[in-house]
């Protein structure tokens, strides 16, 4: 490889090279895309920042996607990537990465920024490194969906069965309804867990950004959602990546329906892999995830602070957040719905 230059703030015009480089690149995740870093700029007003190592050639031979994340209750980061779970550095090797490290240092400086988070790749020697909050979850599909079901360990397995006996019906796609019915549900199921939901127009934006790489499967009970995901497609798996359900999933099994329906889905469009996503150690959805056979591997995320900073807190499951989630829950959901965004753009 001809030797590296100076790290440049690749302009966003230039498409076809930041997509060409994340398409060759084994490690790339749809959290580096234009598509994704542009999705969240337009429904949080983040600015996007894109770092960008140019050998002598002038070929791209790393990249790391950032966002400035502002909020007057958690402060400012550059992130990467925004609302993701993945993302960080992407690079040809470490010595650009390192080179890639510095860069996002000096930009934090030259925008007064305090933190820079990094959600996955590699990570820079001298961060502080996070991995004892986070796992991920993910394994091979079955072949087929008898297959499917064995591979589920035998409780869980009895409450699929049960899910597929029932009367619940499944919809799949990415309509202004099934958008609708998704916010509903999403909103209300993370309301009852105490957080603030999203902005509407987050799940919006990504849906328009990704096309055909992203849809809605909602799962309904007499005619009403009760259960629904917005998942990702990317390189033959499946992410269910925003997904809840109402206080009645729960007895109707709804959840088991959704995704063992999700994981048939993603069979029928190609994939072989099921990403379960990220969750924190020690929660109902790390165990639930468990219960369904899928491994936790540990997620490693870094951060680099200027002296004398202290790190953002954004976990809900935090301390100081105790009493602050039992009154959100406690909240009606209009006013939740109303409120929660302007709190939730600022996690990032």
């Amino acid at each position: 490889m001809n030797a590296p230059l100076h790290p440049v703030a690749a302009p966003l015009s230039d498409d076809a090279a930041w997509g060409a480089y994340v398409a060759g690149h084994p490690d790339a995740t749809p959290f580096h895309t234009r598509a994704w870093c542009e999705a969240i700029t337009r429904a949080t007003g983040h600015q996007h920042h894109l770092i960008a190592q140019r050998d002598a050639a002038g070929q791209i031979v790393g990249i790391l996607p950032l966002h400035h994340v502002r909020s007057p209750l958690f402060g400012q980061a550059l992130v990467a990537s925004g609302f993701a779970v993945g993302g960080g550095i992407l690079a040809d090797n470490d010595a650009v990465a390192a080179v890639l490290a510095d860069a996002a240092i000096d930009l934090a400086a030259s925008l007064g920024v305090p933190s820079v988070e990094l959600r996955g790749g590699p990570l820079p020697d001298g961060w502080p490194v996070e991995e004892d909050v986070y796992a991920g979850f993910a394994r091979d599909l079955a072949a087929d969906e008898e297959a499917e079901l064995l591979a589920i360990p035998r409780k869980q397995r009895a409450e699929v069965r049960k899910a597929l006996a029932s009367d619940l019906t499944v919809t799949t796609g990415s309509n202004a309804g099934q958008r609708a019915d998704h916010y509903r549900v999403y909103a209300t199921s993370v309301r009852n867990l105490g957080t603030p939901v999203f902005p509407k127009a987050l799940f919006g934006c990504v849906l328009d950004a990704f096309g055909n790489r992203a849809d809605i499967l909602t799962v309904h009970s007499g005619g009403e959602a009760v259960a629904s995901v917005l998942s990702l497609y990317w390189r033959g798996t499946v992410m269910p990546y925003w997904g809840g359900g109402l206080a009645s999933a729960r007895g109707l099994r709804a959840n088991e329906m959704m995704y063992f329906a999700l994981m048939n889905h993603a069979r029928s469009r190609g994939c072989t892999r099921f990403d379960f996503g990220r969750s924190k150690l020690g929660t109902g959805p790390f165990a639930y995830k468990k219960n369904w056979g899928f491994d936790p591997e540990p997620l490693a995320y870094a951060r680099w602070l200027a002296e004398g900073e202290s790190p953002r807190d954004t976990n809900p499951t935090s301390a100081k957040y105790r009493l602050q989630v039992e009154l959100w829950k406690k909240l009606p959901l209009w006013a939740a719905n109303r409120i929660g965004p302007l709190i939730a753009r600022g996690l990032g």
